[in-house]
């Protein structure tokens, strides 16, 4: 069985196709500025890799000319666009509608329903699945939401204090969001170890970042609420904020509250803070060279990512197993440094000279460390290719 699973954004189409056979990827690819008239087309085929600009107007035809390549006798891996199986899509958020479901009309409007919760995340995703269901009927598409996992959450920790028939009547409460990034990490630690009676905290840092505390290879807690917007400080998004200050905000600015909540989800977060980027490479670059407002924004993310790590530390009553994975939890040992400072009497001691060399997966924790440290790098696209099989196979 082979399965596509994609990635969408605005203006752009990314995918990677699997053998579910043996779960190894035989093509990535995608194409970039969708209805400009010259996007960029690519494809990676093993050692083979092609590229070409031509005008795609919409994600339809954007997977239209990826299974063309992928068909294609000289650059492709397919005999027939028939092989793929079904394309799996990583979704957001559809409120109280989770887990592993067929793309239906029904389930478009429930993802709507969240538009304004998840704004970044799923009018692209609405727009295309309807799209590709619309002109490709064919393929079955199937939705793996981000939520699924941390279905398991106790009610405590996914209760806000308001009034409860707020939660019950419009499931007003904390969902979680990076699922099948935390998913896979409890999977692996699983693996490496060979155990799953363990205490993990994953902590997935990128352009989008959050921490889980996992026990027995289940969520239990999570540092996302209601919205991908909250949290951590993201890149570009605000993470945890008061909401008490938005009637203040509106007042000082003359904005109005969709124009501040736009502003929160685009200006803040790293990029607010520093004035320059919300990417840690650019960052810390700046930092050396005596930025302080860009050394600030590393300071506030560090000290965020240490607080949930202390609250998932009392939930789990300790810790088994630290991992680092995303963007920037696999590619920025000088972070891991600054997040796992002066820890030791909490059973985390951080070996330097690991954590610097170390490339890829392995161990970063000292001999004296309680708890083992590990950088995962994370694999969501299996993970969406794997729940997409087990739906199709009922």
């Amino acid at each position: 069985m082979k399965i596509l699973v994609a990635n969408l954004g605005s203006t752009s189409f990314k995918y990677r196709l699997f053998d579910m056979a043996e779960e190894k990827q035989l093509a990535r690819g995608g194409v970039e500025r969708i209805g400009s008239p010259s996007s960029r087309c690519y494809l990676t085929v093993g050692s083979r890799q092609h590229e070409e600009q031509r005008p795609v107007p919409d994600h339809a035809v954007a997977l239209q000319w990826s299974l063309e390549k992928l068909t294609d006798p000289v650059l492709g891996c397919l005999k027939d666009p028939g092989e793929v199986a079904a394309v799996g899509f990583k979704a957001v958020h559809a409120g109280a509608v989770t887990g592993v479901q067929y793309v239906t009309e029904e389930l478009l409007q429930a993802m709507e329903a969240m538009n304004e919760v998840a704004p970044a995340h799923n009018p692209p995703y609405v727009r295309a699945m309807r799209l590709l269901r619309e002109k490709m009927p064919q393929i079955p598409l199937v939705a793996a939401f981000e939520t699924d996992f941390h279905q398991t959450i106790p009610e405590r920790n996914r209760l806000y204090g308001i009034p409860l028939e707020w939660a019950t009547q419009w499931q007003i409460r904390r969902y979680g969001f990076h699922g099948a990034s935390h998913r896979y990490i409890a999977g692996r630690v699983a693996e490496l170890l060979g155990r799953r009676d363990l205490r993990i905290i994953s902590c997935h840092l990128g352009g989008s970042s959050s921490l889980c505390a996992i026990r027995n290879g289940q969520s239990v807690m999570t540092s996302m609420g209601m919205s991908p917007q909250s949290g951590l400080p993201q890149n570009n998004r605000v993470g945890d904020f008061d909401p008490y200050a938005l009637p203040l905000l509106m007042k000082h600015t003359g904005k109005s509250l969709p124009e501040i909540l736009s502003i929160m989800a685009s200006q803040g977060g790293l990029l607010g803070i520093s004035g320059l980027s919300g990417d840690l490479r650019d960052l810390f670059q700046a930092a050396s060279q005596g930025n302080q407002r860009a050394q600030l924004a590393l300071e506030v993310f560090a000290s965020d990512v240490r607080h949930y790590l202390g609250v998932c530390l009392v939930e789990l009553g300790g810790v088994d197993v630290l991992v680092f994975t995303g963007g920037i939890g696999e590619n920025q040992p000088p972070f891991r440094a600054m997040v796992l400072q002066d820890l030791k009497e909490l059973g985390l001691v951080l070996d330097i000279t690991r954590n610097a060399e170390l490339r890829g997966e392995g161990p970063i924790h000292a001999a004296e460390s309680r708890a083992q440290i590990w950088v995962i790098p994370t694999n969501e696209e299996l993970v969406v290719a794997r729940l997409t099989k087990r739906l199709l196979e009922g």
